[in-house]
């Protein structure tokens, strides 16, 4: 059996993801993948990228991650921007936006928000049809299993870790590394199974929360006099979008 550590939306919280990396590293964890969103919201991109690029065999364009790109963006934007600087921000550039592989006999799909879109969010409490969607093939994901759909589906964005079956599939969200919003701790994902494998073989997925210091996430915040600093310390330590609801 091996197992596959899946993690998203670190954004630029480097304590959060060090214990995440560090749990990973003690539980004997060779092969990372991350569903993107490196950047955006936190006060330290650069790293954030640097670390994820070293420890990580697969990474997934998110949508802070293509928002970089853009080349008029607010002064939040820039500030990310000049912090990552002109190699960090090509490399974003290359990020795929999905991926597809077999594990346990089971046809596994990965990627930042929607088969649709990075912008495209899908919340556990959406429409049956909004969440059954999420296993079609798309222009963007393509049809690696011909005209047959994914069993498994995974993805970040929505920083709310939750697993449910839908019509004999299962769809997962990893939560957040760095800034959840479901409860104050980091979040990731394992998968165990037999990789590139099409044989029928035991399967599992576990959602696991990781405590950090959140006060010296909060202090780097500070220190680095990042745009949106108020809202950001708050919903770091109440993991409420704004202070108000859960998004």
């Amino acid at each position: 059996m091996q197992q596959i550590a899946v993690i998203s939306d670190i954004h630029g919280n480097i304590p959060a993801l060090q214990a995440v990396l560090d749990d990973i590293v003690r539980r004997g964890i060779k092969t990372l993948y991350c569903l993107g969103d490196l950047v955006g919201k936190g006060p330290n991109p650069a790293e954030s990228v640097d670390r994820i690029r070293e420890s990580c065999e697969l990474v997934i364009m998110g949508n802070w991650d293509h928002l970089m790109a853009k080349p008029d963006g607010n002064e939040e934007l820039r500030w990310h921007q000049r912090r990552l600087g002109a190699d960090r921000l090509d490399w974003l550039k290359t990020l795929p936006f999905s991926y597809d592989f077999t594990m346990s006999g089971k046809r596994i799909r990965l990627f930042h928000a929607s088969p649709v879109s990075v912008y495209t969010r899908v919340q556990p409490w959406d429409s049956i049809e909004s969440r059954l969607a999420m296993f079609g093939n798309t222009d963007s994901t393509g049809s690696p299993y011909g005209e047959s759909l994914p069993d498994v589906v995974g993805y970040g964005d929505i920083h709310n870790a939750y697993m449910q079956n839908l019509n004999g599939r299962t769809l997962f969200n990893t939560g957040s590394v760095g800034n959840p919003l479901d409860m104050a701790s980091a979040s990731y994902a394992i998968l165990e199974g037999v990789v590139d494998s099409q044989s029928a073989a035991p399967f599992s997925i576990q959602l696991l929360r990781v405590p950090y210091d959140i006060e010296l996430a909060v202090k780097m915040a500070e220190q680095a006099e990042m745009p949106q600093l108020e809202p950001y310390v708050r919903e770091l330590r109440t993991a409420r979008y704004r202070g108000l609801k859960n998004e």
